[in-house]
């Protein structure tokens, strides 16, 4: 009889758009982000910021920040004697972040950058935790270890990591199918694809706090804490 796949076999469909395409696709909807899967996003952000549990004083850096709602909140946490950092791809969502932070007149907390998560320009052990939500799985599957061994090397020793992702973690189902044949079909629109979350942050060295998963109009999530 044949077996069923489990889940770790399942392979992870490559990233077929490239870095320039991202950027150009990010900078056009960047107006319209939150309209578009912004709001949907938000609430699994705020359940991982909240077991992040980032505290005042602390130094943090968000990857991906999109329309910065997740920076905002990062930077009211740090309080006046932390600093919040950001990065992104997209010149276009840094500026939607820059417009919002004016307006909460949380601008001084907040340095922006727009670059590639797999080269941060920062040095080694600086930020106390890093943020990264929605973002990881836009990453070629090269490329994720990668990202995650920037991290773990400008993280504190015992610095915190908060993971939010489309998650492979259990198989197929129809919906992920329709997915994954979308992604295949309009790369450069449908990016995102499922990848396995737990696992890569495990294989990079970091020690696992606590995972939830969840879901996004049906499709699974996972919300990973873990510590450097």
């Amino acid at each position: 009889m044949k077996q069923e796949a489990q889940p770790q076999t399942l392979a992870i469909l490559p990233v077929h758009r490239s870095k320039a395409e991202a950027k150009k696709f990010y900078d056009r909807i960047s107006r319209f982000y939150d309209y578009v899967a912004g709001a949907f996003e938000r609430k699994y952000a705020e359940m991982a910021l909240e077991r992040l549990s980032i505290q005042n004083g602390e130094t943090v850096l968000e990857i991906g920040f999109g329309t910065g709602h997740s920076l905002k909140r990062i930077a009211q946490s740090v309080g006046s004697k932390g600093k919040a950092y950001g990065i992104d791809i997209s010149s276009g969502m840094l500026e939607v972040t820059r417009r919002r932070l004016e307006k909460a007149h949380l601008t001084s907390r907040v340095e922006l950058r727009r670059g590639d998560a797999v080269k941060l320009p920062y040095t080694a052990n600086t930020f106390d935790a890093v943020f990264i939500s929605f973002t990881l799985e836009l990453f070629d599957t090269p490329e994720i270890p990668k990202v995650l061994q920037e991290i773990k090397r400008v993280l504190k020793p015992d610095g915190r990591l908060g993971i939010v992702s489309l998650s492979r973690k259990y198989g197929e189902s129809t919906l992920l199918r329709l997915y994954q044949w979308a992604h295949q079909k309009w790369p450069k629109y449908a990016d995102c694809r499922p990848i396995y979350v737990e696992e890569s942050v495990t294989d990079a060295g970091f020690k696992i706090q606590s995972r939830h998963m969840a879901r996004l109009m049906r499709l699974p999530l996972e919300v990973v804490v873990a510590t450097k």
